[in-house]
């Protein structure tokens, strides 16, 4: 009996352990921090603003998708309109995430191969990083001439990491 007592509380011991070690692997995932790795996946996005030119301030919005991998490399396709010129562009670009969940995307922007614009992003992953948000930081043509730019990002991930 006492063999059989001993026998089951080694059990329950060694159940606890193992249960409170998936548990610590679990909340060391999930306790808010960021990382390349734990944001990878496929996205959807729109962004809305206004381009503010010498002569004017225009309007823009895109919607798009994009994937980033576990090493911040991004890659996106974008359906845009500029002061109601539509276009289509490919992006690339690398992002750079750091643990407060924070991050920063520098973009090119191409349209039929050719580059037209770069842009600079700060971006925040939140709701346990299926929901971004986003702001421009700067954009600028080709030649490196400024685009003074007032535009917002949300996005929402589809699928983690390699589309699991």
């Amino acid at each position: 009996m006492k063999r059989n007592r001993a026998s089951t509380t080694l059990t329950i011991i060694s159940v606890v352990t193992l249960c409170m070690g998936l548990a610590s692997a679990t909340y060391a995932e999930n306790n808010g921090r960021c990382s390349s790795a734990n944001v990878a996946g496929k996205w959807a996005y729109t962004y809305t603003g206004t381009i503010i030119l010498p002569t004017a301030a225009v309007p823009v919005a895109t919607v798009g998708s994009f994937t980033l991998d576990t090493h911040g490399n991004f890659t996106a396709t974008q359906n845009r309109s500029v002061g109601g010129v539509y276009a289509q562009e490919t992006v690339t670009g690398t992002v750079t995430v750091n643990a407060d969940c924070t991050a920063t995307l520098n973009a090119n922007v191409y349209q039929s191969g050719q580059l037209v614009r770069t842009a600079v992003i700060d971006l925040v992953f939140d709701n346990n990083r299926q929901h971004l948000r986003a702001i421009f930081q700067s954009a600028a043509l080709p030649d490196g001439t400024n685009l003074p730019v007032v535009i917002t990002i949300d996005g929402l991930r589809l699928f983690r990491g390699d589309g699991d």
